[in-house]
């Protein structure tokens, strides 16, 4: 589980920088409201699902029947980012498109997430044959690291709240953008 969980940082760290850095200061998506409404929506739910993916995984064995819910939750990302490569092209149009350096960094993205199921997947394995239950089950390292995917857990759970009140056009869901 060790490479499985820096795996899961480095993903974590891309992560933020895409969102930071493309979502939020090229596209200023949130200022986009109704019309980026569908890429923000599919943005809070894969938020959704990596808040629980790194605030559990760095903590917890997904053992018996809950080795087949992570598996599900690990299947809808792929579902969801996936269809977020459609929405992206639609709603970056008057953008000019989807930015050739995030292509890269979602290319990028996808295979440090592909490696991650790879070191996942006898872990997943052997959770299943265990009885159902969530365990606690500290990954060993610094316990600082384990923190830190906590507060990226958090972090990413907060982006997808952002991101979903934008959508809607919140009252200052768009901060600190104009929205247009």
């Amino acid at each position: 589980m060790i490479k499985t969980f820096y795996l899961l940082g480095v993903l974590a760290v891309l992560g933020g920088a895409d969102t930071l850095y493309f979502h939020e200061w090229r596209a200023r998506l949130p200022a986009m409201g109704k019309a980026a409404r569908s890429e923000l929506q599919l943005h809070a739910l894969r938020d959704l699902v990596y808040a629980f993916l790194f605030s559990t995984l760095p903590w917890l064995a997904w053992e018996g029947w809950w080795a087949a819910a992570l598996g599900l939750l690990l299947l809808t990302e792929i579902v969801l980012t996936l269809w977020d490569f459609v929405v992206e092209d639609w709603v970056r149009k008057p953008l000019g498109g989807v930015y050739p350096a995030e292509r890269i960094m979602h290319a990028i993205m996808g295979i440090v997430y592909g490696a991650m199921l790879a070191y996942l997947a006898p872990n997943l394995l052997s959770w299943w044959f265990a009885p159902t239950h969530l365990a606690l089950s500290p990954i060993p390292v610094l316990s600082a690291f384990r923190w830190a995917m906590l507060i990226m857990g958090a972090g990413v759970l907060l982006s997808g709240v952002r991101d979903l009140c934008a959508a809607y056009e919140l009252p200052g869901s768009a901060w600190p953008w104009v929205r247009s």
